[in-house]
């Protein structure tokens, strides 16, 4: 099966009729997504800005995270459904669209980049002067930016 198959039987399924029919369903989900984003990259990007040295946020880095991650987790789960929802209007268009594969491409460098500092680079958070955490900031904090841009451009290009 094609990605223009799937992608042709998306857009005659019920969500995506009611979507292309209804005059306020399209809108408010949209709404809620944006919403969801600004929970995730307002979150992360405190986180970040922490571990880069330059955050506003009183604490340690560990404490910043601990504290905000929680945001981030519930931001990206409606980020994620909202955004599902969002596919039905145009699954044929998104599908053809640069934009919309180099949004999905950057969320998954960004989700890789996650694993590894959660993985790897949080444990150096206690170190003095260790730069593992910084640059997985920095690397994330770019790849967030990559997907605000992609995601405003989808819109633009449809």
């Amino acid at each position: 099966m094609s990605l223009q198959s799937v992608a042709l039987w998306l857009s005659e399924t019920p969500l995506a009729l009611e979507l292309a029919d209804s005059n306020w369903l399209f809108g408010t989900v949209e709404a809620l997504h944006v919403a969801a984003l600004t929970l995730v990259i307002g979150s992360i990007a405190l986180v970040d800005l922490r571990l880069i040295g330059v955050g506003p946020a009183r604490g340690t880095a560990q404490e910043v995270l601990e504290r905000l991650v929680p945001f981030t987790l519930v931001g990206f789960g409606f980020a994620l459904a909202s955004g599902s929802v969002l596919l039905f209007a145009n699954p044929i268009g998104y599908s053809e669209n640069f934009w919309f594969a180099a949004k999905f491409s950057l969320l998954a460098l960004a989700g890789i980049n996650a694993l590894v500092f959660h993985l790897f680079a949080q444990r150096k958070l206690a170190e003095p002067g260790s730069v593992i955490p910084r640059i997985s900031g920095a690397i994330s904090l770019s790849l967030w930016l990559g997907i605000v841009i992609a995601g405003r451009w989808i819109g633009y290009t449809l």
